[in-house]
């Protein structure tokens, strides 16, 4: 292709984004300035006013409202979603999570605040608005995505949700690579996310390094829906200690909404080992005594950089190469019975761990 069918190319591409725009704002200006979906509060009953008696009793149903739905596109169809589970089954779940002391001890505060707080209104009492937004942060494979949707769930026990799905994000999924798309990409996340959590994965590389970055339309988009969707959208942010810190304070926005942060701390050797059997468990196998310090000693020296190991998903990988040399020891033999089939042995740690690794003391 040369320089003149791509800059004809590109062109198009701007001609399509700009038509799509102007359709997609003229069939939403019966909504409110901003273009943003009327509040469940404001919703126009389901008979349109002006609609004659007449009309109605011959049958004919009146039109339908515009939708906020861009020309060509289709609607996609509402997945159906379970209905609200008992409070007391998510509890012991959330009891139930290896590790993560202090993330159990803030969400069981949240749960009673939350509980406290209807109770106030259903008593006629005053209350404050209450933010439910948060900050998620720790390394990778600390179980930040795993309580995110416990969190929608508990949120749609207690009411304070309507669905109580999770919508998982990143800045790909945000921001997109012309003027004026991001904008749409990320309403499209948010109107998925409705009733649920909109779960922003890395949420600090929406802050672009370069004047002419797209990420803090998406930022701006994502403040406004937080306050327009106050009462039936939940955000959090997840990411690395540091750059989640800088993050939530380069913007006023986001750091009057986000109020509430809760630390993920790197799983201890003896839960990463928990982590390790539960995995057998799960899977039908049983570690042989003299193997389980052998998989300790593996675990502590993969976990020497808990960031790039990767915690829970770091004991995952170190679990499937157990199971490759377990493989390679079975496919060597002539009869495998159901007992060797479940059987991991130190001979398969040491071949994962390989031969030029030391063993670590205990």
């Amino acid at each position: 292709m040369d320089k003149k069918d791509k800059k004809d190319e590109i062109i198009l591409q701007q001609l399509e984004v700009i038509q799509t725009l102007t359709e997609h704002n003229l069939r939403r200006m019966g909504a409110d300035f901003w273009g943003a979906p009327l509040p469940p509060e404001h919703k126009a009953p389901e008979t349109p006013a002006g609609t004659s008696k007449a009309s109605e009793a011959s049958g004919k149903k009146p039109k339908a409202p515009e939708t906020s739905q861009a020309a060509g596109e289709k609607a996609e169809p509402e997945e159906a979603l379970p209905p609200p589970e008992k409070l007391e089954d998510l509890q012991k779940e959330l009891d139930s999570y290896i590790g993560l002391a202090a993330v159990k001890r803030e969400v069981r505060n949240l749960i009673d605040l939350v509980k406290v707080h209807q109770l106030r209104e259903k008593n006629g009492l005053p209350v404050e608005d209450l933010s439910l937004h948060m900050v998620f942060s720790g390394s990778p494979g600390t179980g930040k995505t795993t309580i995110a949707r416990l969190m929608a769930r508990i949120f749609h026990s207690l009411g304070i949700l309507s669905k109580g799905q999770l919508v998982e994000v990143d800045r790909a999924g945000l921001v997109a690579g012309y003027v004026g798309q991001t904008a749409l990409k990320t309403k499209k996340a948010i109107e998925k996310a409705l009733g649920g959590v909109l779960f922003i994965d890395e949420a600090y590389a929406l802050n672009g390094s370069s004047g002419n970055d797209f990420g803090q339309e998406a930022i701006d988009t994502i403040l406004k829906a937080m306050e327009d969707h106050r009462r039936d959208l939940v955000v959090i942010a997840a990411g690395y200690d540091g750059p989640m810190d800088r993050f939530i304070h380069s913007n006023p926005g986001l750091e009057s909404r986000f109020n509430r942060f809760l630390h993920f701390e790197d799983y201890t050797p003896d839960e990463l080992l928990e982590i390790f059997n539960m995995r057998c468990r799960k899977g039908c196998y049983e570690l042989e005594e003299e193997a389980a310090g052998l998989v300790r000693d593996f675990l502590r020296e993969e976990n020497r950089n808990p960031e790039s190991f990767g915690n829970a998903r770091g004991v995952r990988n170190v679990f499937e190469r157990i199971l490759v040399c377990q493989a390679s020891r079975l496919a060597g033999q002539e009869n495998v019975t159901r007992e060797d089939l479940t059987r991991l042995t130190a001979a398969d740690v040491l071949a994962a761990r390989g031969p030029e690794t030391p063993r670590l003391e205990i």
